[in-house]
């Protein structure tokens, strides 16, 4: 299947790429600290941005029942609403831990949201977009895990359980992940088994890009595909507070510091 395919025109100004917010993780007094820090920097790139991308995982779990949302959030999702009314287009895509994303953002803020990876197109460069979760040889259990979460039935069976326990449930299974267990090592260069790097060469044997630009790996990378294509992965914001910068001519790995 054709990925979406969605064309930007710069204007001067330039796209912004950050992934693995990971909102509500570990705890409440740290994730607000963090959105405090996230906020920061949107405000800080809103002069400059042509498009932000928002790669997966911004929040630690999000489900959307049919008149709920999770509780919380509330200055992370005002301050993205402010850039939209400034007209600042801003895009989501689903990760592992939000994947049960569904329309909030779409009906309420004109955000889309893309469940699947998306080909960009700026000045004649193809750049491919996504989580990454899913993607690559191996993470099998992980792979059968996402077809039963997306599995439509699953979803309308979770939706019948009461918000309080479901939430609830779904937060204690978040508190598995690799971002709130740091001490594991987990995020680590895996070297020529990056699972999103063979992706990524698998991909660009049959259809080239130039440029894959992926979060889930918790690790900022840029390597080269081939030749004329690089990969890039966008990090995350508990530890590392990174993101990607497209100026029209190069991109940038940028650690945001203020």
């Amino acid at each position: 299947m054709q990925p979406t395919t969605l064309d930007i025109q710069l204007n001067g100004k330039k796209l912004f790429f950050a992934s693995d917010f990971h909102l509500g993780a570990p705890n409440e007094t740290e994730s607000k600290l963090r959105e405090k820090r996230i906020i920061r920097w949107l405000e800080s790139i809103s002069k400059e941005a042509a498009a932000i991308f928002l790669v997966g995982d911004i929040f630690d779990f999000w489900f959307e029942y049919g008149q709920v949302i999770p509780k919380g959030f509330i200055p992370f999702i005002s301050k993205i609403s402010q850039l939209r009314d400034q007209g600042i287009p801003i895009y989501f895509f689903t990760g592992n831990h939000d994947l049960w994303m569904k329309d909030y953002f779409t009906a309420e803020l004109g955000i889309p949201i893309f469940h699947e990876p998306i080909l960009l197109r700026v000045n004649n460069e193809k750049i491919l977009v996504g989580h990454g979760d899913g993607l690559g040889p191996g993470d099998y259990s992980y792979k059968i895990l996402k077809k039963i979460f997306t599995n439509p039935i699953s979803k309308w069976l979770f939706r019948w359980i009461h918000p309080d326990f479901g939430v609830k449930l779904a937060k204690a299974w978040s508190g598995h992940s690799r971002i709130t267990n740091i001490a594991k090592n987990e995020s680590h260069f895996l070297g020529d088994d990056e699972w999103l790097w063979q992706y990524c060469k698998e991909v660009e044997a049959g259809t080239h890009h130039d440029y894959y630009i992926f979060g889930h790996r918790h690790l900022p990378l840029e390597l080269k595909v081939s030749e004329n294509s690089t990969y890039f992965n966008l990090g995350e914001w508990v530890n590392q507070n990174t993101f990607l910068e497209f100026d029209g001519e190069k991109f940038e790995l940028i650690e945001f510091k203020k």
